[in-house]
């Protein structure tokens, strides 16, 4: 060993007694111990040995602290193991080995820039297509406990892989420890790889090491989660420091994956700058969620509601500060159709949010603990020009109020305010004229606006009828042709469909007739109502010269996509 180790040269010959005696050398610093000891004895003593991608980094390690340099022997023990670590930099899965060894000498390793060059050849191969450089990658090497072949006696790996996906690479990575994969990750991202794949091995990361992440929303699988296998602060830890690392760029991550984390990071009580890290990314792709991720049970110490409405207002706000601000200085009639006539995205994401708010207070509504201030502040955060329909917030307001019965009633109207009735669907404004938790101002306004809107089509229904006339006439100078047989057909078949429409009207007007006076024998003062708003008497509202077009409404109250209302 003396002839191939210059550092034991050097010890004997300062520990060497004049008299001769013996002296003892004890090396409780050579990197890998032992173990990697007994390997560099045989080397010395020209025993054959066999290096794998497991022990290599501590070979060269040891070598460079012994001092076993060409100097002192040809064939050296540092020459033999760059070489080797040259072959194993070429090959994906030796180069995972590798570089999970070099923790057990990490200093070392980093002084003989073993690190890097092996993160750099990672980088390198996740970058690029393997199937162009031939590497014999040999993906999921642990969870297939393949042995290593690579040795210096030449035996060369028996099969290469095949890649199927952009993936392949997430599981290998994963098995390295926090530090080195951020440094890979860094390396990698450096290097142009999309920020959708780097985002993804980032979540397959988590995964692996925080339990809470492959867990549901609900509260049904609140204690069925693995046992985890690190501490909460270490969890925490790792949590805090993946999301730091995730592409801040909207659409890299669904949304899904963002509320996940989210959620996890309440319940490991993650610093408040995570949170609030999340809570922005969540809100600037807030379109894109999907209401069960949402349904974020509340974490505080003092629970108040069933769900954390805190942390969806404050999600709320940021998305509103983003998709805001362009159209603050038109009015919102303007916005609405301008946008729809020129088509841009500022509306569609606008307009997705809130029917997503509206579906999350329907949800949030059956809360006994809701208060009403914060039932409204989220309602009121999205701008009315954004529902082109208000049947989603009047289904949140019904079931608001069926779970909050003791409500006041200027609490009753303060809380319908937040609903417009003249964009309620017909199916909606029937479920409103019948509902006896609405104040009665708002019956009343629900059904002068449905009156009104049913004057207006059967106005122009009778305008429809009067060209259509007209243009039978056979004095008319319109330029169509004279096909008497066509025209009689035509004509027929109008003043069947007519008087359908006519008979379906006349049967919607009585049963609104009906209603009223129902209500004119339940509350006092409503004799006041039917001639300040127009109500006439029931031969006049059943005149077909007044009513029609009532078969327009049956046909098109049936929407998909909205509230199913029910009397209770």
């Amino acid at each position: 060993m003396l002839s191939r180790s210059g550092l034991l040269k050097k010890l004997i010959a300062e520990s060497s007694n004049e008299d001769g005696s013996s002296c003892v050398l004890q090396l409780h610093d050579i990197p890998g111990g032992a173990k990697t000891f007994k390997l560099i004895t045989k080397f010395c003593y020209d025993v054959k040995i066999e290096v794998t991608a497991l022990d290599v980094v501590s070979l060269r390690c040891a070598a460079e602290y012994l001092q076993m340099t060409e100097s002192n022997g040809d064939g050296n023990l540092i020459a033999q193991t760059d070489a080797f670590l040259n072959e194993v930099f070429s090959n994906w899965s030796d180069s995972i080995k590798a570089l999970e060894t070099c923790e057990e000498v990490q200093t070392f390793a980093e002084d003989l820039h073993i690190v890097s060059r092996c993160i750099d050849s990672l980088a390198l191969k996740v970058c690029s297509d393997p199937n162009i450089f031939n590497w014999p990658v040999a993906g999921h090497y642990c969870m297939n406990n393949q042995v290593d072949h690579a040795s210096w006696n030449g035996i060369s790996p028996e099969n290469k892989p095949t890649f199927q996906g952009g993936d392949w690479w997430y599981y290998d990575v994963s098995l390295l420890s926090l530090p080195l994969y951020k440094r890979l990750i860094l390396s990698i991202e450096s290097k142009g790889m999309k920020s959708e794949s780097v985002a993804a091995s980032l979540i397959y990361y988590l995964k692996r090491f925080l339990p809470l992440m492959n867990r549901q929303s609900s509260f049904n699988d609140r204690h069925k989660s693995t046992i985890p296998t690190t501490s909460e602060a270490d969890q925490r830890a790792l949590l805090e420091e993946i999301v730091e690392l995730i592409p801040n760029k909207r659409g890299v991550t669904s949304s899904k994956h963002l509320l996940r984390l989210l959620r996890t990071a309440m319940i490991l009580h993650a610093s408040p700058s995570c949170r609030e890290n999340l809570e922005k990314r969540v809100g600037a792709q807030l379109d894109q969620a999907a209401l069960v991720d949402l349904l974020i049970p509340n974490m505080g110490y003092s629970v108040e509601t069933l769900y954390d409405i805190d942390c969806i207002q404050r999600i709320l706000d940021h998305f509103m500060s983003i998709y805001l601000p362009a159209s603050v200085s038109a009015s919102p009639c303007i916005i609405e159709y301008g946008t729809l006539i020129a088509g841009a995205d500022t509306l569609t994401p606008m307009t997705m949010v809130a029917n997503l708010v509206d579906g999350y207070l329907a949800e949030v509504a059956s809360d006994t603990n809701l208060n009403l201030p914060k039932f409204q502040a989220l309602a009121v955060a999205i701008p009315d020009y954004a529902r082109p329909l208000d049947d989603g917030i009047y289904h949140a307001v019904d079931v608001y109020l069926k779970a909050h019965p003791w409500l006041t009633d200027s609490e009753r109207e303060q809380l319908c305010r937040l609903m417009n009735c003249q964009k309620l669907s017909l199916e909606a404004s029937t479920h409103a004229a019948q509902n006896e938790r609405l104040p009665l101002r708002v019956i009343v306004q629900v059904l002068f606006f449905e009156q009104l809107r049913l004057r207006t089509s059967i106005s122009g229904w009778f305008f429809v009828s009067d060209n259509i006339a007209s243009s039978h006439n056979p004095s008319g100078n319109l330029g169509l042709p004279r096909n008497g047989g066509t025209h009689q057909l035509d004509s027929s078949e109008g003043s069947v469909n007519m008087r359908e429409r006519l008979s379906e009207l006349e049967k919607e007007c009585s049963s609104i007739r009906s209603e009223l006076q129902k209500l004119k024998t339940t509350k006092k003062g409503w004799s006041i109502f039917p001639k300040g708003f127009g109500f006439r008497k029931k031969s006049e509202c059943c005149n077909p010269k007044e009513s029609s077009s009532s078969a327009t409404k049956s046909a098109s109250s049936t929407v998909h996509g909205k509230p199913n209302f029910e009397n209770s």
